[in-house]
């Protein structure tokens, strides 16, 4: 009994040995053919440099829609199709001017963007003192005596001691999401918000906010952080000091758009589904290659990786591009209502949005047992420079999953250093994409896939 016992453990943690041996060359294959014959960076530029930023419900929207389809459809996955949706169709009109007006010297112009969502100011414009603060809750102290009439300028800086940038971001970015109707509440007129960067330079980041219906809306802007500068130091000086600023933005109706899908089916477990994916919409003040150019190809690229090294998942892999990510997250919210309506078993959703930048490892949003499997598979990613694992969350895209279904999440973690240097403005450039992090991004989620694929979860 004790020698069959212990011949069962011995066959048992050989083949264990097998399994981990054969992930982890396979793993190696992935790594090699990515960055001898990958494809996302070709795909990139053709992205960005030939259909350019790609706001939801525009035409370079749409095109973006039709070269994601042409391009899976060539790496002949068993499926291709669109998903509906339909989408905001917000424009940003006439390039933005503004103008800070001291009671002493001449004018002084300044660089603003106009949030996405926000209204027109006046076709001359709008002109008024300023009031600066630095919290939501500030413009309740000051109230109605202290703001009406107005522009408020709302003016917190990232906190540079946060080594994650991402946790600088969400601890500054409800002054640009929810500060305009905050102030409007009050009698502000408008309101300036500084950009979202911890950086000082001459580029206004522009973003997403909301309107509260319950009170007016007015027109917001973002201002880069060297006009944001200038400001508060001129307003310390000189307190009844003016701002001008003029946008011709607007709300159209909405359109109809799509999530583009491909499907590679499992072999042993078809129901069971891993999605993958990024956002195709993005801002238009450049032309969308971190955000999220990068993450829609290097979601492709796991369905090319796949087919080039014969790997036949066990489980279902799709591959979504999403639409309107940026200002309505509509395209996510309608493939989840769908899988839940369709009762499907998903298993897990893994999300890249943060750039293309060298991969450092994986975020989660799990329970702790979930985590614990994807943790025992991390020892395969450190050759490749993925060690972190630590944090927690997944992508904006992704989260109706987790909502509707309670699907387990993850998010491609990059290196985070220099994303908000380029996050929603002009440098988001494809010249600021290098090949190989690029590549080894992918890579490192095709990778995971794999697993998943492999293994469940």
């Amino acid at each position: 009994m004790n020698r069959y016992f212990c011949l069962t453990l011995i066959c048992l943690f050989s083949s264990f040995l097998y399994a981990q041996q054969n992930d982890s060359v396979r793993i190696r294959t992935i790594f090699n053919e990515a960055l001898l014959h990958g494809e996302s960076y070709n795909n990139l530029d053709y992205l960005s440099n030939k259909i350019g930023g790609r706001l939801s419900g525009s035409p370079q929207a749409q095109a973006a829609v039709d070269f994601c389809t042409q391009t899976l459809k060539k790496l002949h996955p068993d499926t291709v199709y669109l998903q509906e949706c339909m989408v905001p169709h917000w424009v940003r009109g006439e390039k933005e001017k503004a103008r800070i007006i001291t009671s002493k010297g001449p004018s002084q112009e300044v660089k603003i963007s106009a949030l996405g969502g926000s209204v027109a100011t006046p076709s001359k414009g709008i002109k008024a003192t300023v009031v600066e603060v630095k919290s939501l809750d500030e413009i309740a102290t000051l109230g109605r005596k202290g703001i009406e009439g107005k522009i408020v300028f709302f003016n917190r800086p990232f906190d540079k001691t946060k080594i994650s940038t991402f946790e600088a971001y969400g601890g500054a970015v409800d002054q640009r999401w929810a500060g305009p109707s905050k102030a409007a509440q009050y009698g502000a007129v408008a309101t300036i918000c500084r950009s979202m960067t911890p950086d000082i330079n001459d580029y206004p980041h522009t973003g997403s906010m909301r309107y509260n219906d319950s009170f007016p809306q007015i027109p917001c802007c973002a201002i880069s952080t060297l006009g944001a500068e200038k400001l508060s130091a001129l307003l310390k000086n000189d307190p009844d000091l003016r701002f001008w600023y003029k946008q011709t933005c607007k709300t159209l109706p909405d359109v109809k758009s799509y999530n583009v899908i491909a499907v590679l089916k499992g072999s042993d477990h078809p129901e069971e589904i891993i999605d993958i994916g990024g956002h195709l919409d993005s801002w238009e003040t450049g032309d969308g290659a971190s955000d999220d150019g990068t993450g829609i190809v290097q979601s492709m690229e796991v369905i090319r990786l796949f087919k080039a090294l014969g790997i036949k998942p066990k489980r279902t892999i799709r591959v979504i591009m999403f639409m309107n990510e940026e200002n309505g997250t509509r395209g996510g919210k309608a493939y989840a209502a769908e899988a839940k309506e369709k009762n499907e078993k998903h298993i897990l959703a893994l999300e890249s949005d943060r750039g293309g930048f060298s991969p450092r490892g994986f975020s989660t949003d799990m329970s702790e047992a979930k985590k614990g499997k994807i943790l025992g598979w991390s020892h395969y990613f450190l050759p490749y420079g993925l060690y972190d694992f630590s944090q927690t969350g997944g992508g904006s895209d992704i989260e109706p999953l987790k909502k509707m279904m309670d699907v387990p999440l993850m998010e491609l973690v990059p290196d985070p250093q220099r994303y908000f240097d380029i996050h929603h403005n002009a440098l988001d450039k494809f010249s600021m994409v290098s090949r190989r992090e690029l590549e080894l991004g992918g890579a490192g989620m095709a990778s995971m896939i794999y697993l998943l694929s492999e293994y469940g979860l």
